[in-house]
């Protein structure tokens, strides 16, 4: 037999079984049964000790007000920090977001609107828009922070 009829055997074997439905065992799944998700979650029960004395009620409640009650199904997942708070912008920079988007803004609204433009108000509005986003462009400055010190890192 050659290696062209062994390809040749094969490729009319795949055609063949091509419509077959597949039926898969449950010993031959591709990872074992010890992984597969149970139908229901497993419950937890917890035993306490004789030697351990619950705290009183009193030392209860400012341990519940101090600590945040984990969610036992959320255990182990990681839960980032608050992000901090935007930098304050200075008013330039507020007028310049406004005009960049303001200007198209009017614009769309003028068109669905079918409000009669004159040729100032058109100019206008671009010319908001071209504005707004130079100013930003020029304000954004391409140096490194104030107060990265004097590292500036890997500089090329």
């Amino acid at each position: 037999m050659t290696p062209q009829s062994d390809e040749d055997e094969v490729w009319r074997q795949i055609v063949a079984s091509f419509n077959d439905t597949a039926v898969r065992d449950s010993a031959d799944q591709p990872w074992p049964d010890s992984e597969n998700l149970p139908s229901e979650p497993p419950r937890r029960v917890v035993k306490q000790s004789d030697e351990d004395e619950r705290p009183p009620a009193e030392e209860l409640a400012d341990a519940d007000t101090d600590t945040e009650q984990a969610d036992p199904d959320d255990e182990g997942h990681y839960v980032p920090p608050p992000p901090p708070p935007l930098p304050k912008t200075d008013t330039t920079t507020k007028i310049a977001w406004l005009a960049l988007f303001g200007g198209p803004a009017y614009l769309l609204l003028s068109a669905a609107l079918n409000w009669q433009l004159q040729g100032w108000m058109l100019f206008t509005a671009v010319a908001a828009f071209i504005g707004g986003f130079v100013a930003l462009v020029v304000r954004m400055g391409d140096g490194p922070p104030n107060d990265s010190g004097w590292d500036d890192g890997a500089v090329i």
